[in-house]
């Protein structure tokens, strides 16, 4: 073991993409560069810190500044970007460094910095642990609809109670310029309170938990012990659960090609423009696809906002590495959107794309599954039929699975029992709480789509006790705009009752109904029928709630929406507001409601924003509690510290042992 040796100087940069690209040797051989753009550049100003032995610096405005730069608070340093804090010694692991080192304070001056024999041992792999730390402390840190009450969680200080957004005027030491400056205000025990300026959400998540959290004093060493013990917990649920999917781990396949000029074709039959987040999950499956190891990722995003498309472009990538894909959604209906939308956009290239469902007889089926079995299909899109013991594929590749909450393991499972090699895109808008679990693990990929497409506006949601009077308002309201209104009612035993009722209650319309238990023929002639705007009202179960895009249809109203589950309510509300046209869903709920179909409603309330379902999902999940997912071990844990950062600390963990 090497001593400890006294250094002169030290310099110290922040845990960001553009430091982190750079290797250890480039900072010692560029030092006096970075020092000199410290004088005149912003950039390196806020992420670089140089101190030298004996030098008079605010012992506090370097613990401030560590923060701000992204370095982690720990009870024991052990890793680069991690810092330690005794009193008035300090211990810090910078990233531009193979080692660890420690700084003693006497008051406001650096008395000592000591290197220490802590290093790392892979210097490129510590690197890559920390960028992508970065990435997944951007997919915990999702702030959206934050309100005062909410529990946060600070990395380094712990959880607290959000009490809202304060603006700070700051005077700046060198030129005396104030600025107003916001910052997250969080309360601790005893009201203690800490400022989380804007720009730093890295650091926070929301707390996602079991049971409400105990909050501890903000300068506690309670948070940093407790953190580390359930580290060296999660460690040995990280080695568990690595061992559960080593076998998956262990599969390769052959890369997927490329074809640019193929891929001009079918990105120019889109007819939008692509969101950010559309471009960065392409981005995403092309890395995957690009690899040996089969892809296993979940697109997460709202009804509307373009998770179709990404399926046409990855079916696309299949078909030119010369694959089968598969196709499966949970009704025939959306089965049948899917192949006329995939069979447009592939029209031009020599692919064949075929339907696989009960709307078919038995002779059609026959034919196309020997067609399958020869590879003349490339492309197949179907309901569970497609899931069926009779299918033989010649050489299927790709899998993709369309609201996959509506599937359960087994069924997910099944064509990759076959096929151990199967890349797999999964498609939601509210994942179910096993999805999410494994997604934030890192046991599967996720892809975030939460930006809304251009024109796209929020949809005006009423949540009211229910009131007949207030129904006949809103659908004469949208009947005198030439629209289209759903009505969901969930019983098919009264569907028919409830018909005749709306009927007597705005006369002169036409009315249609559907439910799960009718003839699919019928159901797709009724489909039909409201498609092309011959009926004006939809009465329908919750067969509705998946992929039927009507841009005429924008409003929808909910009979009982304390009936639904959290998740598939706010999939039901999203099959209005396809266009660009105000549009409008009514919730209505009887006199009693149960606490959790209250606490239910209050989240839809609050989940106004385009883009919340994934928020919805995880509160979805902390209302129904962890289910079969966690056992009572993990849960303990998930309390003290929130499912966001147990997550995080899981998924950094499999990270590392993966090697």
């Amino acid at each position: 073991m090497n001593q400890p040796h006294n250094i002169n100087q030290l310099l110290i940069v922040s845990v960001t993409p553009y430091f982190l690209e750079k290797q250890v040797f480039w900072f010692q051989e560029h030092l006096q560069e970075i020092l000199d753009s410290t004088k005149t550049q912003q950039f390196f100003q806020d992420n670089v810190i140089f101190l030298k032995a004996g030098q008079k610096v605010e012992f506090m405005q370097i613990l401030r500044k560590l923060d701000e730069m992204g370095y982690e608070k720990v009870f024991k340093v052990e890793n680069p970007g991690e810092f330690s804090q005794k009193g008035g010694v300090l211990e810090i692991f910078p990233i531009n460094m193979f080692n660890a080192v420690r700084l003693d304070f006497l008051g406001n001056t650096l008395e000592v910095i000591q290197s220490l024999d802590i290093k790392i041992e892979d210097e490129k792999k510590s690197r890559e642990l920390l960028t992508k730390k970065l990435k997944s402390q951007k997919l915990f840190s999702d702030l959206k609809n934050l309100k005062p009450g909410d529990y946060l969680v600070h990395l380094d200080h712990g959880v607290a109670k959000f009490t809202g957004i304060e603006k700070v005027v700051i005077a700046n030491e060198k030129t005396n310029i104030k600025t107003e400056e916001e910052y997250y205000v969080l309360e601790y025990a005893q009201n203690d309170k800490l400022f989380v300026p804007f720009g730093l959400e890295r650091k926070l998540s929301r707390y996602v938990g079991f049971a409400d959290p105990a909050i501890s004093r903000l300068a506690s060493a309670i948070w940093q012990i407790t953190k580390r013990k359930i580290r060296e917990d999660v460690e040995k649920l990280a080695k568990e659960l690595l061992a559960l999917y080593s076998q998956k781990e262990m599969v390769i396949r052959a890369p997927y090609a490329n074809d640019t000029e193929l891929e001009k074709q079918i990105l120019a039959g889109f007819a939008y423009q692509e969101t950010p987040d559309q471009l960065q999950a392409m981005e995403d499956i092309k890395k995957d696809l690009a690899l040996e190891k089969p892809m296993d990722r979940i697109i997460c995003g709202d009804v509307g906002f373009g998770k179709t498309e990404i399926a046409i472009r990855t079916a696309f990538l299949a078909l030119i590495s010369g694959r089968q894909c598969a196709v499966i959604c949970p009704t025939t209906i959306l089965a049948s959107q899917h192949y006329e939308n995939f069979k447009k956009r592939f029209e031009k290239l020599p692919c064949k794309v075929a339907l696989l469902s009960r709307l078919q007889t038995v002779t059609e089926q026959k034919k196309i599954l020997q067609e399958i079995k020869e590879g003349k299909i490339d492309i197949i899109i179907g309901t569970h039929r497609v899931l069926s013991n009779d299918i033989e594929f010649k050489n299927l590749q790709l899998l993709i699975i369309d609201d996959e909450q509506r599937f359960g393991v087994k069924q997910k499972e099944k064509l990759r029992q076959k096929n151990p090699s199967l890349d797999l895109l999964s498609l939601s808008a509210t994942p179910i709480p096993r999805t999410i679990y494994l997604a934030l693990s890192s046991f599967k990929n996720i892809s975030l789509m939460q930006t809304a497409p251009q024109g796209r506006s929020a949809i005006h949601t009423n949540i009211q006790p229910y009131n007949k009077n207030r129904i006949k308002e809103a659908i004469e309201t949208e009947l005198a705009r030439k629209g289209q209104v759903y009505f969901l009612h969930n019983r098919i035993e009264t569907i028919e009752k409830t018909k005749t009722g709306l009927a007597k209650l705005i006369p002169d319309v036409t009315i249609g109904a559907i439910h799960g238990r009718m003839n699919e023929k019928e159901v797709m002639k009724i489909m039909a029928d409201f498609t092309a705007g011959n009926i004006n009202i939809l009465v329908a179960t919750t067969i509705i709630e998946n992929g039927i895009d009507l841009p005429n249809v924008n409003t929808i109203i909910i009979e009982d929406a304390s009936r639904l589950g959290l998740s598939q309510a706010y999939q039901i509300r999203g099959r209005v507001g396809r266009s660009h046209i105000k549009s409008f869903a009514y919730l209505f709920y009887p006199k009693k409601l149960t606490p959790i179909a209250r606490e239910r409603l209050n989240a839809l309330s609050q989940a106004k924003e385009l883009g919340a379902g994934y928020q919805i999902a995880l509160r979805d999940m902390e209302i129904r509690g962890a289910g079969n997912i966690l056992g009572r071990e993990q849960s303990g844990s998930i309390n003290k510290i929130g499912l966001n950062l147990y997550c995080q600390m899981l998924a950094e963990s499999v990270e590392k042992m993966r090697g």
